[in-house]
């Protein structure tokens, strides 16, 4: 890869994990920090702040994860976003009591732990390339 492209994905990375990290801290009163406008509800900018966490930890890998055999919005991009979202996703469900349908708990459930899964079968099956 050129140095150029490198130089951009890093900083892409960087920009996305910045963003990401920004979104994640909503439920803390990041928005009234920062002077932009405040959502009632805090779990989908936390969920969106996850999977650019995870999009930005992905084009970090394109660029380093060469000589280890992970390249970027590939498998090692995927595991990435899908264990970060998952992740955010299930400590949303655990620690938050939300009042919505059971239809709706099952179908956050259903996705946060297939999801979930699906990243711990990919990063077990990209592990056992270099064992």
């Amino acid at each position: 890869m050129e140095r150029k492209h490198k130089v951009l994905l890093v900083i892409d990375g960087i920009i996305n994990l910045i963003l990401g990290l920004l979104l994640l801290l909503f439920p803390l009163g990041i928005a009234q920090i920062l002077g932009v406008p405040e959502s009632d509800i805090n779990f989908y900018p936390s969920i969106l702040g996850a999977v650019i966490f995870g999009i930005g930890i992905a084009l970090i890998i394109e660029v380093y994860g060469k000589p280890k055999g992970i390249h970027g919005l590939g498998l090692g991009g995927a595991i990435a976003i899908n264990l970060c979202g998952a992740g955010v996703l299930l400590v949303w469900l655990l620690l938050k009591r939300f009042e919505f349908p059971l239809r709706g708990q099952i179908i956050l459930w259903s996705i946060a732990l297939i999801v979930l899964l699906v990243g711990i079968i990919e990063l077990i099956t990209k592990s056992y390339k270099y064992k």
